[in-house]
């Protein structure tokens, strides 16, 4: 099929300089949770102040991002993240996680998320916070690693050959203490374990004191589609409280996978 669109390599006169610097504008927030201010974002992106204020200016009004009058940062909204949401095929997948997080939220009482696969890692999507004083919060849009992480284990388990290896040729497997794991043969054994068990721990393999559980959640094809894992301190999440906790994940992620029209006998 020919197509009707011009060479980009060559035709210059098809670029749209302000687009880019948008878009660079975005990408350069993306790094700043808290955001920026005028003049800390045109001297980080390189352009003048006048464009700088009229980026911007355009991008609260479509409201891509937000701006504080009292600290004069602008920082993103969830706007990208929702659009970005969207292009994935389980478009309405957040919109029956969601009240299913919070069931299991009320039940564990620690706080209890959702995330997917991005591109080279997993990507935290939604969480419902726990009860407790002392609870973990975390940014949507965050990364998190597949090898040391109970989403991040839980998917890879149980996805095809093909795909699973194409993660591992990115995987670098960072140490982050003595409990981490760092090389393929063994992440692979426990990932051959999460599938027996049908969920998957972080046993403080990231964060000193800090205990992850997880399962994965199956679309119509039997397909991992995402993950539903919760986050607390070690004294409250012993092995006994895990291994419970465990059995309640997986009998909510089990129900959010038949009501994408999973079942048994559905194939990847």
């Amino acid at each position: 099929m020919e197509s009707n669109l011009p060479n980009m390599e060559k035709e210059e006169n098809y670029k749209v300089p302000n687009l880019e610097k948008g878009l660079a504008v975005i990408e350069h927030l993306s790094m700043y949770p808290a955001g920026q201010t005028l003049q800390e974002i045109k001297g980080s992106v390189d352009i003048s102040q006048t464009t700088a204020y009229r980026i911007l200016n355009t991008l609260v009004r479509l409201e891509y991002l937000t701006y504080d009058e009292t600290t004069k940062h602008y920082k993103l909204t969830r706007k990208l993240l929702t659009l970005g949401f969207r292009s994935l095929n389980e478009h309405n997948l957040l919109e029956i996680v969601l009240p299913r997080l919070r069931e299991l939220r009320d039940i564990v009482k620690e706080t209890a998320c959702f995330g997917v696969m991005g591109n080279e890692k997993g990507v935290f999507i939604e969480q419902a916070q726990g009860h407790h004083t002392f609870r973990f919060v975390l940014t949507p849009g965050k990364p998190f690693e597949l090898h040391c992480s109970a989403p991040g284990k839980a998917m890879m388990a149980f996805f095809p050959n093909t795909v699973r290896n194409r993660y591992l040729e990115y995987m670098t497997f960072p140490r982050y203490n003595e409990r981490t794991i760092i090389n393929r043969e063994t992440y692979l054994r426990e990932l051959e374990k999460v599938r027996d068990l049908g969920y998957a721990v972080d046993n403080e393999e990231e964060m000193n004191g800090v205990i992850c559980v997880g399962a994965p959640i199956f679309n119509y094809n039997g397909y991992p589609c995402g993950a539903i894992w919760i986050s607390g301190p070690k004294d409250r999440l012993t092995p006994e409280v895990v291994l419970t906790s465990a059995q309640q994940i997986k009998e909510i992620t089990k129900v959010i996978s038949a009501e994408l029209g999973y079942s048994r006998t559905s194939k990847i």
